[in-house]
């Protein structure tokens, strides 16, 4: 019997890198962003409520459900900051079903996705496409990755506040509010279903990637640590550090959020490539 697992994130965030690094195990069936224009629109929708939980699970049924059902590994997994709106449906149809909570700096994250993804996340045009069908204005956008970023809920004390964010700002809000929502629903299942990892640890200490392997079920060997050493999914091999204005703005969306992953008052490093 095959026995699932995902990797909820923000995304920039390693999910490419834990791909290619299970992949390498036989015993492991891995993708990278499974289904990717039906689960990412699917996940939006579902987080502004626009389909109900039991549409949603339907959808995953006949997605991730039979793609499970007719693997032969021991293991099938997903990397993709997509699952994570959909965690509890996905937890609720598949109750083996194990969940990582992979985790990077926020001013990491967020300066990689506004360098190395500009016009694919969160442009101005993009934005207004979603903000408009979530707003009933527009009709709903083709399942293209740049459309399906989501906007606050429209009960969301910052929904108003975020039509005047510009892309960094946006992105931002992005990096705090999926870890919010990621770290509600690992809450809301039973502690041996989860397990949260920090991808700086998985740079730099072979007990982190230990642990990961054996949370999966998975033999450990020490050459796979060297897996994890540099950075993968890079199509730009840059590092830039925030600016003085995008400090601030991230500070001001994001310092709550790297408080409770972590990260407050650490220095923003440099990714040597």
């Amino acid at each position: 019997m095959t026995t699932p697992f995902f990797i909820a994130s923000s995304g920039r965030s390693g999910t490419a890198m834990l791909h290619k690094a299970l992949s390498a195990d036989p015993t492991v069936d891995m993708h990278h962003e499974f289904a990717v224009h039906t689960v990412q629109p699917l996940a939006i929708k579902r987080y502004l409520g626009l389909v109900s939980s039991e549409e949603a699970t339907r959808i995953l049924a006949a997605t991730y459900g039979e793609a499970i059902k007719n693997s032969d590994a021991a293991l099938w997994g997903d990397s993709s900051n997509k699952i994570s709106w959909l965690i509890p449906e996905l937890a609720a149809l598949l109750p083996d079903a194990k969940f990582v909570h992979l985790v990077r700096d926020g001013r990491k994250v967020a300066s990689s996705y506004f360098h190395k993804l500009h016009k694919e996340c969160y442009d101005d045009v993009s934005n207004s496409v979603l903000q408009g069908f979530y707003d009933g204005t527009q009709p709903e956008p083709a399942p293209e990755k740049k459309f399906w970023w989501p906007v606050p809920r429209k009960s969301d004390k910052r929904a108003a506040e975020f039509r005047k964010y510009d892309q960094f700002q946006r992105i931002s809000w992005h990096w705090s509010e999926i870890n919010r929502v990621i770290l509600g629903a690992m809450a809301a299942l039973p502690e041996e279903r989860t397990l949260f990892v920090r991808l700086e640890e998985l740079y730099a200490n072979p007990a982190a990637v230990r642990e990961l392997y054996e949370f999966l079920g998975l033999e450990y060997r020490d050459e796979h640590f060297a897996a994890f050493a540099r950075p993968h999914n890079v199509n730009r091999p840059e590092d830039k550090l925030l600016t003085p204005t995008q400090r601030a703005q991230f500070e001001a969306i994001a310092s709550d959020m790297m408080t409770a992953l972590g990260y407050a008052g650490r220095d923003e490093y440099v990714v040597n490539y």
